[in-house]
């Protein structure tokens, strides 16, 4: 009986250790200034940058064993993190000259950084030389970032062996960093829902705010909507918007024996019934895939499309905490694939509390259509 207590104990501990923390939001109400100009964009957007480059370089100082204790593993993948890292300090040097473009409108958080040497100088002591406008804002912020930068890095720490969105296998993935500044792309995943629910509200609002976006679909739900509905019921439900897939079914396809059974028959499901809205991009549920299908993926002509901004909308935050995610997101990286959930209720109200907290901000949408086929081989 004691050793058996022993185990499950063991196991119960090593089960907590590698358990994920709740995803990150940050309360925008926080922040003092609407983001009702691209200059005052930009000014949140600089604050941004430092308060996560503050919080990057304060976890590089802890070793190995201290990293893999905070991010509750027992081994990390240290090779890959500081290559996770190398690339997360060139977009904050990127990031932050772009933003710098308009410190002559509003000087806020413009320092005379010259270098990522600099930016990192200047990170080390950001929150010291904040006025008190901001000092409500900093402090959360801080707790944000280190804590988004804990599910970045705990990716890192998995990777290759669980393979995620954090990190591409070959060049041919994409992930939104070919977009130019201030220009994002809305995808959903997990659909479509049932007729009449979530992802037809969605779809409908979407089209009156004239905005396409990038539906990456499962063959079976598509099936089964294709069935319970009339010939047109799918075309009416994707008008205007962009289709591409996510397998037959929701699993992971990085060991699914079936995985390009499940990419052919979805792939010839949405070619088949919605040939005008068809992309050939294919976003790998939780972001897992194999090492080696890129021969299989570049013979169906098929391009796997990862994100870099997650709404975590399928999590326990609300529909506008996932949106104040979002926005923090979109603000610190300035360009992107952001990610949402259109058979669940959060996503609509969600999408629809960021259209409107960036309608001034000077940031654009790019067109789904276009992005879907810029890589067709």
């Amino acid at each position: 009986m004691r050793i058996a207590f022993v185990l499950l104990a063991g196991l119960l501990s090593l089960a907590a250790q590698a358990a994920p923390p709740a995803p990150a939001s940050l309360d925008r109400s926080l922040w003092p200034e609407r983001l009702d100009s691209p200059a005052l964009f930009d000014v949140a957007s600089r604050a941004e940058i430092l308060s996560f480059a503050q919080a990057l370089q304060e976890s590089e100082m802890l070793d190995e064993k201290a990293l893999a204790a905070r991010l509750r593993l027992r081994q990390i993948n240290l090779p890959v993190i500081r290559a996770v890292r190398a690339r997360m300090w060139q977009r904050l040097w990127q990031n932050y000259q772009q933003a710098q473009r308009s410190c002559g409108l509003d000087a806020s958080f413009c320092y005379p950084v010259e270098s990522m040497a600099e930016l990192r100088t200047r990170a080390a002591s950001f929150a010291d030389g904040v006025g008190s406008f901001y000092s409500g804002w900093i402090e959360p912020s801080r707790q944000f970032h280190t804590r988004y930068l804990d599910e970045q890095l705990r990716k890192a720490a998995l990777f290759p062996q669980t393979s995620s969105e954090v990190e591409r296998l070959s060049s041919r993935e994409r992930n939104g960093d070919e977009l130019n500044d201030r220009m994002f792309l809305l995808t959903f995943v997990g659909g479509p829902g049932l007729q009449g629910g979530h992802t037809d509200a969605l779809a409908d609002y979407l089209r009156r705010q004239k905005l396409g976006a990038t539906f990456f679909v499962l063959g079976n739900r598509l099936q089964q909507r294709r069935d319970a509905g009339p010939a047109n019921a799918l075309a009416a439900l994707y008008a205007g918007q962009c289709v591409g897939i996510q397998g037959w079914e929701y699993r992971s396809h990085a060991q699914w024996q079936d995985w390009q059974d499940s990419l052919r028959r979805s792939q010839a499901r949405v070619q088949s019934d919605l040939p005008e809205q068809y992309v050939p991009l294919f976003r790998p549920p939780y972001g897992q895939r194999r090492a080696d299908g890129e021969a299989f993926m570049t013979a169906q002509q098929l391009q796997v499309s990862l994100w870099d901004i997650d709404a975590h909308d399928d999590s326990a935050l609300s529909a506008e905490a996932s949106a104040q995610r979002v926005l923090a997101l979109m603000l610190l990286w300035r360009k992107g694939v952001i990610q949402f959930h259109d058979d669940l209720p959060k996503a609509r109200p969600a999408v629809e509390w960021l259209l409107r907290n960036t309608a001034q901000g000077g940031i654009g949408w790019e067109d789904c259509l276009a992005y879907g086929r810029r890589g067709e081989l």
